[in-house]
């Protein structure tokens, strides 16, 4: 009887794996191992989704995570994030996102928060609170709202991208400041719109450039995680990117550091991240998470500014530093 449940609980709450396609969404196809790649990453989200579904417990979903491919592991986790999240969320659910980053999800601990943001997207306001509970650590949690501007993005592409949609007056997180809220989500729009631009330089710049000009710089950010944690683009297309990124390129800089961080913290490093954190922010993954972690690990004076924006500008600083030395 557990075991049915279990079952009737994955197919309940578990997204059908046809949305992870391009063709399905409507993105951008550049070719087919680039549609190959991004599809896989949808897939393995999903599966990470479903495994966080149906689990017991967190445990149960650790085991199966970890024989997920290291190319689409931390997606995975990302979509157990999201499914463990959601389950959080309903009645009579409660401490289970906690109980996974107790386990190896803790290396995963930024793409977690970012699944704790899909959750958000697809659980009514009311529920919020107990769905992220689990994002506690005043910095990191700012990342639930990049996952719910992916999420919007990626599902809601026409009225995010196209028409570039922006959500006034957010009420997540309860403390605030409610003015920064936009800026986290356009970080998640801009790595969704790598995805949407199916991984085309042109394609995605394109997209970008028809926002606001207020808005490019998080966009430029955002693209620039996916780049170089998502991958699908080779050399001559990473530097059309920079080159289309022109006076943000500092902030898809930026995004490369914490995507090469967050694949380094998590013993997940491909060749294609290697190759695109030495393009897009001039470092290996290894150098840019030692800078994550070290910008901080500085104290954060007491501002009206996010101690995570604060954390995201000594990171641009420190690659300037970088570029300066003998």
């Amino acid at each position: 009887m557990a075991s049915a449940w279990r079952a009737l609980r994955r197919r309940i709450l578990t997204p059908n794996k046809k949305e992870a396609q391009l063709s399905v969404r409507g993105f951008h196809v550049k070719d087919a191992a680039a549609r190959t790649m991004l599809e896989t990453t949808g897939e393995m989200f999903l599966t990470g989704y479903a495994y966080a579904a149906e689990a017991r417990h967190p445990a149960e979903a650790e085991a199966r995570l970890e024989l997920i491919p290291p190319q689409y592991r931390g997606f995975a986790y990302e979509g157990a994030g999201m499914g463990f999240a959601i389950r959080d969320g309903l009645p009579f659910g409660g401490g289970l996102v906690h109980r996974f980053l107790q386990g190896k999800a803790v290396d995963h601990v930024y793409m977690v928060y970012v699944g704790i943001g899909w959750a958000l997207a697809r659980l009514p306001r009311f529920r919020w609170a107990r769905a992220s509970a689990a994002a506690a650590d005043p910095l990191l949690r700012w990342l639930v709202l990049d996952g719910y501007g992916f999420h919007q993005a990626f599902f809601h592409t026409d009225r995010y991208v196209r028409r570039q949609y922006q959500e006034p007056d957010f009420p997540w997180p309860a403390g605030g400041p409610a003015w920064y809220a936009g800026r986290v989500i356009d970080q998640g729009i801009g790595r969704a719109i790598w995805f949407v631009g199916g991984a085309d330089p042109d394609v995605a710049a394109d997209l970008i450039d028809a926002f606001d000009e207020s808005r490019r710089a998080d966009l430029y950010s955002g693209a620039g995680l996916a780049a170089t944690y998502a991958g699908a683009a080779d050399e001559s297309e990473l530097r059309a990117f920079q080159r289309r990124a022109g006076r943000y390129l500092p902030h898809v800089a930026q995004g490369s550091v914490f995507a090469g961080a967050a694949r380094f913290r998590a013993g997940l490093v491909m060749p294609h991240t290697t190759m695109a954190a030495g393009l897009l922010c001039g470092i290996t993954p290894e150098q840019a998470s030692g800078l994550a972690d070290t910008s901080r690990a500085q104290r954060f004076e007491v501002s009206d500014v996010p101690s995570y924006e604060l954390w995201r500008r000594r990171i641009v600083s420190g690659l300037a530093d970088l570029e300066t030395a003998p």
